[in-house]
């Protein structure tokens, strides 16, 4: 059989070595024995070399593969020896070792690197040792944070002793730190407080970078809630008759108004020209977001009316205010309203498709036929699209009906 001339593609090369130790370098493998003690070394890489038949037919090749070996000073050799018949007894690679880190930092030319994570240690076990198992399974993302980890080290500490402090973090008050930089790495930060603080310093359930400060016990940035006075005779402040309010959260929930019904619109432009209505205001909606607004307990003694898009996203954002607001109505969201503005309808680009267990009949049998397609494939109906003397018909029902009731 004819020698193949790609047969010592298979061979183990000096860059294939580089690449099996590089891949446990990319997995911090090499550098978790400088925190854990649990030694690696001597370590056995893999190899593959020639065989008989490449000492017959490709000889010259067997010994440039050899030497390009033992040109590798970090490397140890164990040989073997065999008898060929043709070349006669030769010694050839069997087994490949390095036997110190020092040799494997010096094949990567990783040297400064491991300088590096070395003196983050040193700090580390000095100052915060309990972010030692964090180092060990983020050793090169620790290596990247370097010129931030004095900082990011103080701020534990800094933590540490106070925990939960009920302040804003603009008032975290630590020489050569400023807020943007703790908002800046709050990721990385969360990973490290983890560790470094006590259970009782950490609140369950507040998670992501968003939460942040909620998680750790600062005070955040109030909630605030939009809402318009539609009755002029609702004297909430001296200025305009029908005013545009912004108020926290808590602020809000302790309103002493006489408000007798009250509309959520999800749509700015909607909310701004929502018509008046007698003993009414409209609050201007928080899409999935209802936690602010659930603290107005007045609320539950109010009829509320949600107006929202007509699309399987407009049903869930309606079953989440249920979830607070058990007995709100919704507004325009039928089927009436959808067929009668066919030429207005536009696509929805990512539905729904979950249960919805708060919707009546009427809205889950729309709901099914937006999520299943029936109608036409990601159908929607945005509210802004609906005519407004469709708004103004719907809400001069409802102030006629309630006047009945009155």
């Amino acid at each position: 059989m004819p020698f193949r001339q790609n047969t010592a593609m298979n061979w183990t090369t000096p860059h294939d070595l580089k690449v099996q130790l590089s891949r446990l370098w990319e997995r911090g493998e090499l550098l978790q024995p400088l925190i854990t003690n649990q030694p690696i070394f001597p370590l056995q890489l893999k190899l593959k070399g020639p065989g008989s038949a490449d000492l017959t037919g490709r000889f010259e090749a067997v010994r440039a593969w050899i030497a390009g070996l033992t040109a590798m000073p970090q490397i140890r050799i164990e040989w073997c020896e065999i008898r060929h018949r043709v070349q006669g007894l030769q010694r050839l690679p069997q087994s490949v070792w390095i036997d110190a880190p020092d040799s494997a930092f010096a094949l990567l030319a990783k040297q400064r690197e491991v300088r590096c994570f070395e003196q983050i240690v040193s700090a580390t076990r000095s100052a915060q040792p309990a972010l030692l198992p964090w180092l060990a399974r983020r050793p090169l993302q620790a290596i990247e944070l370097a010129d931030q980890w004095p900082q990011l080290l103080t701020i534990v500490c800094w933590l540490a002793g106070r925990p939960r402090p009920g302040i804003y973090l603009r008032q975290v008050d630590i020489p050569g730190i400023h807020s943007k930089f703790i908002e800046a790495h709050r990721a990385v930060l969360t990973e490290l407080l983890d560790h470094a603080l006590p259970a009782a310093a950490i609140t369950p359930g507040r998670a992501g970078v968003s939460q942040f400060a909620a998680r750790y016990g600062f005070l955040e940035k109030p909630a605030r809630i939009h809402f318009r006075v539609l009755d002029a005779q609702i004297k909430l402040l001296p200025g305009p008759e029908l005013p545009i309010v912004s108020l926290d959260d808590r602020s809000f929930a302790q309103l002493e108004i006489p408000v007798r019904r009250v509309f959520i619109t999800e749509n700015e432009v909607n909310f701004l020209a929502f018509p008046p209505v007698s003993g009414a205001i409209a609050i201007f909606g928080s899409g999935y977001g209802w936690e602010a607004l659930s603290r107005a307990q007045w609320l539950m003694q109010c009829p509320i009316y949600y107006w929202g898009d007509i699309d399987t996203h407009g049903f869930a954002i309606l079953n989440q205010l249920r979830t607070s607001f058990a007995h709100v109505t919704s507004l325009l969201m039928d089927r009436t309203t959808l067929m009668a503005h066919r030429e207005l309808w536009g696509e929805e680009p990512d539905p729904v498709t979950h249960d919805l267990p708060r919707l009546t009949a009427a809205e889950c049998a729309l709901f099914d036929e937006l999520r299943d397609n029936r109608i036409r494939k990601g159908l929607r109906l945005e509210q802004e699209r609906v005519g407004f003397h469709w708004v103004t018909a719907a809400v001069q029902a409802i102030a006629a009906r309630h006047c009945d009731e009155e």
